[in-house]
């Protein structure tokens, strides 16, 4: 009980530590995992749950897209990435994907019906959506891994080169991101990610079965 009134009335200190944490995920990131990442827009600071950006209550991925800094900002230097955090300890943690790190996604309903346990790697699970994290794939090898499916639903999303995945443990405008699967870390500390070849087509085939 003692515990339960702490939290009540110390809304404060309950978003100092999620920021802490926020932080520290982004730091290991870039210093330990060199994996390039920058600040999201975040959200209204008046508690609307709106986009900063001008779309306001419009925007598609509220707080969780790149605004400034630019996606093209991204960078595994802590010194830059502490500096961001510290002005803005509430900003959506994203990594840009395409050099060190690439991914696919599918709705929630993956979840429900029973995808994550694809493949290996980390997952990351949104309110809206399921994410597989891999090693970089270029637009070539994804044409070619995709070129044995007749029809790939519209529901996949590829995150490679030119995107950015939300990391957690974020808060956005849907909520808050977790990992549905941790990394496992190598003899080196960084995170195993499975080749694209590896798990790409079994989630399009999820996907496909979805429909």
């Amino acid at each position: 009980m003692r515990a339960m009134r702490w939290n009540r009335s110390n809304p404060g200190r309950r978003r100092r530590a999620r920021r802490t944490v926020v932080s520290a995920a982004a730091l290991r990131c870039a210093e330990q995992w060199n994996w390039p990442v920058l600040p999201g827009a975040g959200l209204d600071p008046q508690g609307s749950g709106a986009c900063v950006c001008r779309r306001g209550e419009e925007c598609p991925f509220p707080g969780e897209h790149p605004l400034d800094p630019p996606l093209l900002a991204a960078t595994a230097d802590p010194r830059m990435v502490r500096w961001w955090w510290t002005a803005r300890p509430d900003a959506p943690l994203l990594v840009a994907t395409g050099s060190r790190v690439a991914a696919v996604s599918l709705p929630r309903a993956a979840q429900r019906a029973g995808m994550m346990t694809l493949g290996r790697g980390p997952v990351v699970v949104t309110p809206s959506r399921v994410v597989w994290l891999m090693r970089p794939y270029s637009f070539e090898q994804l044409g070619e891994l995709l070129s044995d499916f007749e029809w790939v639903p519209g529901t996949v999303r590829f995150h490679g080169e030119g995107g950015w995945v939300t990391l957690p443990p974020s808060r956005g405008g849907s909520g808050v991101v977790r990992w549905g699967r941790l990394p496992e870390l190598d003899a080196q500390g960084m995170p195993e990610l499975p080749d694209a070849v590896e798990l790409m087509g079994d989630v399009v085939a999820g996907a496909r079965r979805l429909v």
